[in-house]
């Protein structure tokens, strides 16, 4: 989803809005909420809510109270309540839709902890804020060779200069507790400004920095999901996926969000499945599970000491020989069970869709050998017609 102005050109190229994620219509930005109350008028007599969500750099939100009942509506560059000073940012989401969010996020309207919103920014605090902005990549490089100089064990991924100028918010990531006060020092005294030192997660940094997953859309975290849930290496094993560090971890080095999307849909399934380990008992042998297919039901047993002939059985087969071996009854073999289950191998395909063979505009490959004999026939009428006179002159 995005705005307007950020379709292609007349050469095929990209325009984009060139705003750097600060687009009037909100909609570049991370995590973006859509307004599907936005047309709908509030019932007389209710006033409308006076909290709304401001976004600021790599997708973080706040809530504020507007106390001074400004006009306020998506897109609007607004000065925000901090610490200290003012911070500058975009108005994301307003009216009853705020409300939703605050109480699903858990945030109180009420306290004395609550932010306000202090005025509409003017040119002015606009002008310092992108100033600011500007400032933080060349920032980022010399805070990077300052903590390789001082063989601190932390990775600076990203600054955030609040909206006044006032502040520069560093995070940072690390394995293990880092001692960072000469840093401090070191920063203060080059970058001339208050210094914060936040320290995020692996997952929490790629969510800022967002990229290009291995399925070729954007990271998950860095467009919708907020929740960070532990994944581990069990939700691969129940979808039979190879345990392959490389292939099963993100760009934050841990394993994928998205195994966990359809892990109960592969728990749902191998509810009917027996376990693995259970071994069936028949008279020709005791056989071991080797394989399953979730998908189609399917169960391969071998015998043991024939570990090479695999017999499949469905789990409905399957459930049945290990109930009849809890009664102290053996079936004879699997044979008899891998006979029923047929395997359709036939692959039928129809033109549904009206067109012709996909080489008719192919042109077609000539036959060489016809072209030969053709050569062959056109030198044996030559040669039979220079005999005869070959034949008159040697006579004479």
């Amino acid at each position: 989803m995005a705005c307007n102005s950020c379709s292609t050109g007349k050469d095929g190229q990209p325009k984009g809005c060139k705003n750097n994620g600060t687009c009037g219509t909100d909609s570049c930005n991370k995590l973006t909420v859509f307004d599907w109350l936005s047309n709908m008028s509030l019932p007389s007599g209710e006033k409308p809510y006076n909290w709304v969500e401001v976004r600021f750099k790599n997708g973080r939100k706040h809530y504020y109270h507007n106390t001074e009942n400004l006009t306020l509506s998506i897109g609007d560059v607004v000065a925000t309540q901090a610490q200290s000073g003012h911070d500058i940012g975009m108005v994301t989401l307003t009216g009853e839709l705020v409300r939703v969010q605050m109480k699903r996020k858990n945030i109180s309207d009420e306290g004395d902890d609550i932010l306000k919103i202090y005025r509409k920014a003017s040119q002015k605090d606009i002008d310092i804020w992108s100033k600011a902005r500007d400032r933080e990549e060349p920032m980022k490089v010399k805070a990077r060779q300052f903590a390789i100089d001082l063989r601190l064990q932390m990775k600076i991924s990203d600054i955030e200069f609040q909206g006044d100028s006032s502040k520069a918010t560093f995070y940072y990531t690390a394995e293990e507790r880092v001692d960072f006060r000469e840093l401090i020092k070191v920063f203060a005294r080059e970058f001339r400004t208050r210094i914060e030192m936040k320290q995020v997660g692996f997952r929490q940094e790629a969510a800022r920095l967002g990229g290009i997953g291995s399925c070729g859309r954007e990271l998950c975290c860095s467009t919708w999901l907020t929740d960070f849930r532990s994944v581990s290496t069990s939700a691969a094993r129940y979808q039979q996926l190879s345990l392959n560090p490389q292939k099963l971890a993100g760009q934050c080095g841990k394993l994928k969000c998205c195994l966990n999307y359809e892990l109960d849909t592969y728990l749902d399934a191998l509810k009917d499945f027996p376990k693995t380990d259970i071994k069936l008992k028949t008279a020709k042998g005791i056989a071991v599970c080797q394989k399953t297919d979730i998908f189609k039901g399917h169960l391969w047993y071998a015998y043991e000491g024939e570990w090479a002939n695999w017999h499949k059985i469905t789990t409905t087969q399957a459930n049945e020989i290990i109930e009849a071996n809890k009664n102290n009854d053996k079936i004879e073999s699997l044979e008899e069970y891998a006979s029923n289950v047929i395997e359709d191998t036939k692959a039928e395909f129809e033109n549904v869709v009206g067109q012709d063979s996909l080489t008719r505009f192919d042109s077609p490959k000539r036959n060489n050998k016809r072209k030969n004999n053709k050569r062959r026939n056109n030198n044996r009428n030559k040669n039979n017609r220079r005999k005869p006179q070959n034949s008159k002159n040697a006579t004479k």
